[in-house]
Formats: C-alpha cells, sequence, structure tokens
C-alpha cells in the first residue's frame, strides 16, 4: 500500500459520480417538462446541470471551506499547525496545502481540494487544544493521506452535488405540484418521476456514504505509515470521540469530509463514518 494506491480509482470514481448526477438532474428536469408540460424546463435542466458540475470541480473546495466557517491562518499564529503540515507534506511528497482553522470548540478536522496543487486542511480550534504534537501530526498525516490518495476530489465534489439533489428536490416538494394537469402518458409516468425527485436526496446522501467509510480506513492506514507513530493517530481518536459534539455549522453536505462525524451522533446504519472504535482497533493492531 502506498499513498498513491488509489488516485486512478478515485478520479474514475468522481467522473462516474459526476456522470450519475447529470443523468438524474436531466432526468428530473424532462419530468418536470413532461409534468408542467414546458419543454424549456428541459433545457435549463441540461444547462444547469452542467454549470454545477463545472461549479463542483472547479470551486467545490472554495464552497466546503465557506460552509464551514474555516478562515486562512497565518504561521505566527499557528505555528506548530503550520510546522506539521508543512513537514508532513515534504515527507509525502505532496505540495503543502493551505492551512485553515474554524473557530468551534468541537475537536475536527479535513482536507479538501481538487489536487493536490489546490489542497486546504481545515482544523477546529477544539482540535488544536485538546491534543500534543505527536496527535496532531497524526491527524495531519491523515488528511494529507486524503490529499494523495485524491479522496479530496470525490469528497470534494460531492459537496456541491449532495446540496443541489437537496436542494432540487425541496424546491420541487414546496412548489405544491402547482399547474401540473397534463395527463398524457398516464400515471405510471408521474409516479417514476414523483419518486425520483422525492428520493433525489437520499440518493445523494448514498453517494456520501459510499466515498466515506472505506477511504477513511485507508487514510488512517497511510497517514500511520508517514508518520510511523500510529499511537499518534490512535490517540488523537480517542480525544476527538470523548469530545465529541454537534460543530456550530454542521451540514449533512459537508460532513463526509470531516475526520468525525460534525454532527456528534452516534453511528447507525446511514454513518458516513465507521465507528471509531474499530479505527482504534485497527490502527493499534498495525502498530505492534
Amino acid at each position: 500500500m502506498t499513498l498513491y494506491t488509489h488516485q486512478s480509482s478515485n478520479i474514475r470514481k468522481t467522473w462516474f459520480l459526476i456522470t450519475v448526477f447529470l443523468v438524474l438532474i436531466i432526468g428530473i428536469g424532462w419530468y418536470l417538462s413532461y409534468f408542467y408540460a414546458a419543454p424549456e424546463i428541459l433545457y435549463i435542466a441540461v444547462a444547469f446541470s452542467f454549470t454545477q458540475v463545472f461549479i463542483s470541480y472547479w470551486y467545490s473546495d472554495k464552497i466546503a471551506l465557506r460552509t464551514t466557517g474555516a478562515k486562512e491562518a497565518t504561521r505566527e499564529q499557528y505555528f506548530d499547525l503550520y510546522n506539521s503540515v508543512e513537514n508532513l507534506a515534504i515527507t509525502a511528497g505532496l505540495p503543502k496545502p493551505r492551512v485553515y482553522v474554524i473557530e468551534d470548540n468541537v475537536p475536527n478536522a479535513f482536507a479538501t481540494g481538487r489536487n493536490p496543487e489546490k489542497s486546504a486542511i481545515a482544523v477546529t480550534t477544539g482540535l488544536l487544544k485538546i491534543l500534543d504534537k505527536n496527535e496532531l501530526e497524526g491527524v495531519i498525516a491523515h488528511e494529507m493521506a486524503h490529499i494523495g490518495n485524491r479522496d479530496v476530489l470525490v469528497m470534494t465534489v460531492v459537496v456541491v452535488l449532495v446540496g443541489v439533489l437537496s436542494l432540487i428536490a425541496d424546491i420541487f416538494l414546496r412548489s405544491g405540484f402547482r399547474g401540473g394537469d397534463n395527463k398524457k402518458g398516464g400515471s405510471a409516468v408521474m409516479i417514476i418521476g414523483l419518486v425520483l425527485v422525492i428520493l433525489s436526496p437520499v440518493f445523494g446522501f448514498l453517494i456520501q456514504m459510499a466515498v466515506s467509510r472505506k477511504r477513511e480506513y485507508l487514510a488512517d492506514a497511510t497517514g500511520a505509515l508517514l508518520t510511523r507513530y500510529p499511537e499518534g493517530l490512535a490517540s488523537a481518536l480517542e480525544k476527538i470521540s470523548v469530545n465529541a459534539g454537534k460543530m456550530k455549522k454542521a451540514n449533512h453536505a459537508t460532513a463526509h469530509l470531516f475526520i468525525s462525524n460534525p454532527f456528534g451522533k452516534k453511528r447507525n446504519l446511514f454513518s458516513t463514518h465507521p465507528p471509531v472504535e474499530e479505527r482504534i482497533k485497527r490502527l493499534r493492531q498495525n502498530g505492534h
């Protein structure tokens, strides 16, 4: 296993998700154009979907940072954090990511960016307060592993795509189906289209889960290889778990980016993160 094991896979996965998104949005546009007897809706849907794909690829990192309230940090303010990021970037053979800090007492961190040259790592002030140097390096190495594996490309694009799916479903449901008097084609087509629209946020959430759980284990393992000290990350995860809570700007569209669930909820069937106990166990087993 190397830091770049899954680069090609994640690039393919990104374009697959983008293709699914395009098909889904254009499908919804076709249904709405049929339902409202307005062909122009389909044209709008096509233009909208391609615009959102462009935004998700080129600007999703900025959207993620703004959504989470992250502010770019200076070396003078956060010297130890800067040093950790610089040293681990050199070790990983990656460009140094931009460094951001989120004013929040809940300990957490995430990485974003479409490629290593445009990447960023954000940590909360709560994380900096409770972790020692080795633990902080473990967390930074975990995020660096996401960057090296191109996980951030998939993860960051999903932020925009899932948000758009949820927004479209919400707009349609709030419209109250006004104006839908075109009955040709029968009720079956309407039912299929309605189900598609209602379930679009669910599809988006399933996409989030698909890109979240396995890559967390991989980032843990590759991060431990970077620091050569798995106990640092294991101990950090324990502290993060004990101090878990809901972040001030927790958002379902960005939840999968974080090293720990920003809602502070216990794990369930739809969790985007694997059990922290299992992650700690694997790290400590690999460290012996």
